[in-house]
């Protein structure tokens, strides 16, 4: 047996003790994937998509195992798409308000209202709706986030790692570009309706906020620095070819 052939059974015996470690964890109670060291394993398989597939109903079944000691409370992921579905009809039936109404008060808090709904509505939408194009699966829909407890997915890890690092990367960004245009989309019917000009200036500060915050924290965060995260595999899996 050459060397590297001795390389790569030591890395394989390697995972699979330590995967079975982690699991053995995770099934006594201990959730946190960190402090077990299992996202530093899952770091070095994302190098090589090979073993990205090779690994990947491992990761993916230990890391659902975690989520459902560590989250009690979620619904099916159609039941979740059903609610945010629901309030992007909530904000176009806002929007609608905002278009029918003479009243100046009435149509610039619905403006408001409804862009909003919006923002909050299209993020998972197009997490989901973009994940299933690139072929990634969800599991659950919860409440969670870093900040307030907003409408989230649970991924499929399994077929998250099927997937190409680009593909993930666009999965992630299409959730945080979702919600920043939503109140640009709303911006866009105000010159149709009576609503005064602090409707546009909210409507615009909103979406300003939002790319503020991601700028100052979602790079560090969230959405943002997970698509850094799978840019930057996708460039090392690119200079390995």
């Amino acid at each position: 047996m050459d060397r590297s052939a001795d390389v790569d059974v030591a890395v394989e015996t390697e995972f699979q003790e330590s995967f079975e470690r982690i699991e053995r964890l995770v099934d006594e109670g201990n959730t946190d994937l960190g402090s077990l060291g299992f996202w530093q394993l899952v770091g070095r398989i994302k190098a090589d998509p090979a073993l990205e597939r090779y690994w990947a109903d491992v990761v993916g079944r230990i890391d659902g195992k975690a989520f459902r000691r560590r989250v009690r409370w979620g619904v099916p992921v159609w039941v979740g798409n059903t609610v945010l579905l629901l309030g992007t009809f909530a904000g176009s039936f806002a929007i609608g308000v905002a278009l029918g109404t003479d009243d100046e008060v009435v149509a610039g808090a619905a403006l408001l209202v409804g862009g909003g709904i919006w923002s909050v509505a299209w993020h998972d939408l197009a997490h989901w709706l973009f994940g299933r194009i690139v072929g990634i699966r969800f599991t659950r829909s919860f409440l969670g986030g870093p900040f307030l407890p907003l409408p989230t997915l649970k991924m499929d890890y399994a077929s998250y790692l099927r997937t190409e690092a680009m593909g993930r990367a666009w999965m992630h960004a299409s959730g945080a570009i979702a919600s920043k245009l939503a109140p640009f989309v709303a911006l866009a019917f105000w010159p149709a309706t009576e609503a005064p000009p602090w409707t546009a200036w909210g409507l615009v500060a909103f979406g300003v906020l939002q790319i503020a915050t991601d700028v100052v924290f979602s790079r560090r965060l969230s959405d943002w620095k997970k698509v850094r995260r799978e840019w930057r595999v996708a460039r090392d899996q690119a200079e390995r070819v």
